[in-house]
């Protein structure tokens, strides 16, 4: 959907949603209003993980990135943001998705917590047997 010359698109991973917006700029990349050095700190594998789609597509330089992230932990949520960003490169540059479906980044991973069973301990623990 695009508006104002700038797409939009949400991207989840476990509780996290990242709502990306998209639009022409120098390669400027704003997480929650922080940089993506300042939002990850020194995590370079989720850095690295964040900037996946605009590298596989070559739009490291050509596009501008805001992202707003809740939920989740750091790991979610820069799946969450790196998924976000490929959905709005397709929206963006319905050509670009030839280039990012074989890398799996336009896949939702829908892998989620399980919830928890009563009589067990956690999802699947049953509690311990006592013979006597």
């Amino acid at each position: 959907m695009k508006m104002h010359g700038r797409t939009y698109a949400t991207g989840k991973r476990k509780t996290a949603v990242a709502k990306v917006w998209l639009k022409p700029g120098n390669g400027e990349l704003t997480i929650n209003g922080k940089s993506l050095d300042e939002f990850l700190g020194g995590r370079d594998a989720l850095k690295l993980r964040v900037r996946w789609p605009l590298m596989v597509t070559k739009q490291e330089e050509a596009v501008a990135i805001e992202a707003k992230v809740y939920g989740g932990g750091q790991a979610a949520q820069a799946d969450a943001v790196k998924h976000g960003i490929a959905k709005a490169l397709v929206e963006y540059a319905p050509e670009l998705r030839a280039l990012l479906k074989p890398y799996g980044l336009l896949t939702r991973d829908a892998r989620i917590v399980e919830r928890k069973k009563y009589g067990k301990k956690k999802a699947r623990r049953s509690p311990q047997f006592s013979k006597r």
